[in-house]
């Protein structure tokens, strides 16, 4: 069985004069392990999406399958990080981190190994006593993330978590994020509007349309990992870009608002 698994979901906002509907009976699986992007223009679901398949948010229709339960309500089973990191300025790194435990009521003492493991494991070691106002923009968000591991869910929902930071910073929280998947072999759906982010993390890529969402197309992303910068560099990666764009805009007479950079 999929890990996760989209079965004709659809989402309508509000009843007046019909309601706005945002996602028109999208349908697609995601296996054990495997790191999916999704890709659309904004405006186009992807973020509701996100929300339904992590049970913050019901569907008006059809229905989300985790690791064989259907989903009807948040679940333990699954990590949430937003393009925000919404930490606690009044808590430190580490108390940040143990938030989800303590909300659970879990204890954490049991967990603060873990803790202690995670900060480490994303180059934060030292940190454990700053606040979020003595951080980076990166470095929060390197908390966010080992906020959305603390508890070992099998999932983890990315929903732009790398949009507002600057170009440098995004390349090495990208290559960042494939280690810590590599190394914890996580299953990963992350909404981005970067097209090049999308092919350098993904197994594959989902392009969704305009509102009402649907999946337009499934582009398999086949490079050996782990990936490097220098794929940036490689005419085959700019292809499959290319194929993700041309889908992005197949209909809608100009660009998307996905971005496309290429090399120099």
């Amino acid at each position: 069985m999929p890990m996760v698994q989209a079965e004709n979901v659809s989402h309508r906002f509000g009843e007046a004069d019909g309601g706005l509907l945002a996602l028109d009976g999208v349908s697609f699986s995601v296996e054990v392990g495997e790191f999916i992007s999704i890709v659309g223009p904004s405006g186009c679901g992807k973020s509701t999406l996100l929300r339904i398949i992590a049970g913050l948010r019901a569907p008006t229709s059809g229905h989300v399958i985790l690791d064989d339960r259907r989903v009807q309500g948040p679940s333990d089973g699954i990590g949430i990080v937003f393009q925000s990191p919404a930490l606690m300025p009044w808590r430190t790194v580490l108390g940040n981190i143990e938030l989800p435990v303590e909300v659970k009521g879990l204890g954490t003492t049991a967990y603060r190994q873990a803790a202690l493991q995670l900060i480490a494991l994303v180059g934060l070691k030292g940190f454990e006593g700053n606040y979020p106002f003595e951080l980076s923009g990166g470095m929060q968000q390197r908390v966010a993330l080992c906020r959305a591991l603390i508890c070992d869910p099998p999932v983890i929902l990315m929903d732009e978590p790398f949009g507002a930071l600057d170009a440098l910073t995004r390349e090495q929280m990208n290559l960042e994020l494939q280690r810590i998947w590599l190394e914890r072999k996580k299953t990963i759906v992350f909404v981005t509007h970067s097209i090049p982010e999308a092919v350098f993390l993904s197994d594959r890529v989902l392009v969704m349309t305009s509102r009402p969402g649907i999946i337009r197309s499934t582009v398999p992303v086949r490079f050996p990992r782990p990936r490097t910068l220098g794929a940036f560099q490689d005419v085959e990666f700019w292809r499959v870009a290319d194929r993700i764009r041309r889908d992005l805009t197949q209909g809608q007479g100009g660009m998307s608002e996905a971005v496309v950079d290429s090399p120099e």
